[in-house]
């Protein structure tokens, strides 16, 4: 099989883990296999060969101007500061080449890029969720979807927020080498192969707004301590001494979600744990985070997250199966 050329392009102010944590994957594969041409060859590449500063005061050296960069079979495209304001001739470049691309692949806010240079018109796609927002705004015929880490449209990949980057390097190298490739990389990383590319960016937590109120910020740290217990919204308002009602406006308008929402997501995250951090059977995890049953934990993650508790173990402790 020959090699898969994989061009990454650098700019002033760009986020330094969206560049070298899916390199490093990449570049453990040929290691692992032993044979670039059978992998990758990496290249990097700014607009006129000059090294760049990344957003941390890293100085990156790029291996080429984009002007003598060969023709990618996989054309990355990182994140950072420097894509609030791109330099027009990077857009252009974009535009002109990044359909000669066999695979287009943007981590962070590179879908920023990507989005500005046309070529996620009519696709669907990620980035980080703190701009998810300002990229819909600014390409409506873009449609962006804030939760995944990572989304695959076609020929185009986009990523979430930094590590997400890594998540998605190794599902392309799951694809384009096999499994065991992806499984040593991730295990040389010291990461999992492989989240869900419809895993949520954001925890419950940090998805929802802490409460200004005492009694409901209460609630909130309750409810993650005892994901078994009786959650239901009469529960909760007796322990915030307030009307079911009351409690239930309340919560969503402090938290931005209602109670039934924080308290799905915050099982659906313990049980995730469990699944990755423990032995622990199916039925006991669906008892401790208060499914009640399997049947019911299965529900929520295939509703959820596109798989079963059983595959989500797989996937997440491949040392189970090693």
């Amino acid at each position: 099989m020959a090699h898969r050329t994989v061009l990454v392009i650098l700019f002033d102010d760009v986020q330094s883990l969206d560049v070298t944590g899916p390199v490093e994957v990449f570049a453990g594969a040929v290691t692992y296999v032993g044979d670039p041409e059978s992998t990758y060859r990496i290249h990097t590449a700014s607009l006129d060969g000059a090294p760049v500063r990344t957003s941390s005061g890293l100085t990156l050296t790029p291996d080429h101007a984009l002007a003598d960069a060969p023709t990618p079979h996989t054309l990355l495209v990182p994140g950072g500061q420097g894509t609030r304001a791109p330099d027009p001739r990077l857009t252009e470049w974009l535009r002109v080449h990044g359909p000669r691309a066999r695979r287009l692949v943007s981590v962070c806010t590179g879908a920023i890029l990507l989005a500005e240079a046309g070529l996620l018109d009519g696709r669907r796609v990620t980035t980080h969720w703190g701009y998810c927002e300002t990229l819909a705004r600014h390409h409506p015929a873009v449609e962006v979807d804030p939760d995944p880490i990572y989304v695959r449209d076609g020929n185009v990949a986009t990523s979430a927020g930094v590590t997400a980057g890594i998540d998605l390097a190794l599902a392309l190298v799951e694809e384009d080498l096999g499994r065991e490739v992806a499984l040593t990389v991730a295990r040389h990383l010291v990461v999992f192969l492989r989240r869900p590319g419809n895993q949520a960016q954001f925890s419950a937590q940090l998805a929802a707004q802490t409460a200004q109120r005492e009694p409901l910020r209460e609630v909130q740290q309750w409810i993650t301590e005892h994901p078994g217990e009786d959650l239901t919204v009469e529960a909760l308002a007796a322990r915030a001494s307030l009307s079911p009602r009351h409690f239930a406006r309340a919560f969503q308008a402090e938290t931005g979600m209602t109670p039934g929402r924080y308290v799905d997501r915050v099982r659906l995250e313990h049980a995730r744990r469990l699944l990755e951090d423990t032995a622990d059977g199916i039925e006991e995890i669906s008892r401790a985070c208060g499914y009640g049953t399997p049947e019911a934990m299965r529900r929520a993650f295939v509703r959820t997250l596109g798989a079963a508790p059983a595959e989500y173990r797989r996937r997440f402790r491949p040392a189970l199966t090693s």
